[in-house]
């Protein structure tokens, strides 16, 4: 990943939590932005009181993020410094404001972060979410694509549903951001391999007479070879393929092909021609 791309990755938008009741809920949200390289967590009048040594239990190791987290007295101090500002809400308000979903929004803060605009994202209360008023502070909302029988989502979980559509939204590609990738692929099987398999099997099925009627194997014979093709297989999964083959013809080895053209399914003959 270049350098620019990891500078807009960690560059993220403000979390503010306003007026957040339990020291779960901002410990689990910091946690949550930790997971997604957020690092810049406000909060505004914690009904607790600050600091709360149930919020960094719940943290769970995300010290980065909750040893940086600032609390303010009013949301108009918290967002002093922010240019571009969104609310999290399920509910309709009075408020007519440009109306987003996660993956929307985080397009449209990447674009003011890279601009070089503070952004930040309002949570509301565990019960009773934002106020208009609050609202009416921001940019743009955010509504999660939830159940409207069950719309009420923990700050957390919002925090974390969020943060993932940020940070996504700064790779490449969704598999660009994975921490492992699948060791030594093997690679895609050729043509000349994939017909040596077709062979091999369709030589299997005679020997047991599967094709009957015979005048029908030439369209048996064709449909499954497009079945076949339809799989896609790497060269290791034509070795297997053809090993499994091997084993229903009570076979130590798949046939081999001798100096001279022809094939063999005999160790013992190729021992004898390496000598």
């Amino acid at each position: 990943m270049t350098h620019n791309a990891d500078r807009l990755l960690a560059d993220g938008p403000a979390i503010i939590l306003v007026e957040p009741q339990l020291g779960e809920n901002i410990g689990t949200a910091a946690r949550a932005m930790a997971n997604f390289g957020l690092g810049d967590l406000r909060i505004v009048n914690p009904r607790d009181g600050w600091p709360n040594e149930s919020a960094r239990r719940a943290a769970s190791r995300a010290d980065h993020v909750f040893d940086r987290i600032r609390v303010f007295d009013s949301l108009a101090d918290a967002v002093a410094d922010l240019g571009f500002l969104i609310a999290t809400t399920a509910r309709s308000r009075e408020v007519v404001k440009t109306v987003r979903g996660p993956a929307s929004a985080a397009a449209i803060l990447r674009g003011h972060a890279a601009a070089g605009t503070g952004t930040g994202i309002l949570f509301g209360r565990e019960r009773v979410g934002l106020f208009n008023e609050e609202i009416s502070l921001c940019d743009e909302i955010v509504t999660l694509p939830v159940d409207p029988r069950f719309a009420s989502l923990n700050i957390a979980q919002a925090v974390l549903i969020l943060g993932y559509e940020w940070r996504r939204s700064g790779l490449a590609e969704e598999e660009g951001g994975l921490p492992f990738q699948t060791p030594n692929p093997s690679r895609p099987a050729t043509k000349e391999e994939l017909t040596g398999l077709f062979e091999h099997l369709e030589r299997a099925l005679d020997a047991v007479t599967f094709f009957r009627p015979a005048e029908k194997k030439p369209v048996v014979v064709q449909t499954l070879r497009a079945m076949l093709t339809k799989a896609s297989f790497t060269e290791q999964d034509i070795r297997t393929m053809r090993g499994v083959i091997a084993a229903l013809e009570n076979r130590p080895t798949r046939p081999r092909r001798r100096s001279d053209g022809s094939l063999t399914t005999s160790r013992e003959a190729d021992e004898e021609e390496a000598l």
